[in-house]
């Protein structure tokens, strides 16, 4: 929690700490009865989940109404932390995997959060206009183009980037994105956050 708190502890409410602070609690009585988080990850939380998701936070800001897809959310992640940082932002967050669905309905129940709405589906089965699609490491870049783009509304009316795509990424993504044959903005994260852990990874923003 200290990691969150030395980013963004000048930000948050007091309702936001506590909401990020009872995670830890929850994840762990959730993850220990269907088991979305590795165990050797899971004291490093707060580092390489919570606070790697709130790295779309730091390249935009979502303003109240905004309406973002959070594709193959696993176990909340970033749908869960981006929900705490933007209460008056819609999220909703799907996976196809219904276990996974379960901690995230859960989670969100414990923390109170009203703005997120998880789905078991497939992603092309989603109906609906999005303001941002988000997502990490769920597939190459194309795949979710191909799943996803069509559902994001064209503007600039909901965020401190233009609609489109934020993609939570790592390693070397020159071929991945010239598949895509789209152009993307690449966020380095070791240019947000000073840990180790972020020393390969990245924000990909691609513009509707």
């Amino acid at each position: 929690m200290e990691v969150v708190k030395k980013y963004f502890g000048d930000t948050l409410t007091a309702k936001q700490l506590e909401q990020f602070e009872k995670m830890r609690e929850l994840y762990a009585e959730w993850n220990a009865k269907i088991n979305v988080i590795s165990r050797k990850d899971f004291d490093s939380l707060y580092l390489k989940h919570v606070l790697h998701s709130l790295a779309i936070a730091r390249v935009c800001q979502f303003e109240a109404g905004a309406r973002i897809l959070d594709v193959g959310c696993g176990g909340g992640f970033p749908s869960v932390p981006l929900a705490v940082m933007f209460p008056e932002a819609q999220i909703t967050a799907v996976d196809s995997i219904g276990k996974k669905i379960k901690v995230v309905e859960e989670v969100s129940r414990g923390l109170g959060l009203s703005n997120l709405k998880a789905v078991n589906a497939r992603v092309e089965n989603i109906e609906g206009k999005f303001d941002f699609v988000v997502s990490r490491a769920v597939a190459v870049t194309s795949s979710l183009m191909q799943w996803t783009w069509g559902k994001i509304e064209r503007g600039e009316g909901k965020g401190t980037l233009p609609n489109g795509m934020l993609l939570l990424k790592g390693g070397d993504l020159a071929e991945e994105l010239a598949l895509a044959r789209h152009r993307f903005d690449i966020y380095p994260i070791k240019d947000i956050f000073e840990e180790e852990f972020f020393a390969e990874k990245v924000v990909v923003y691609g513009r509707k």
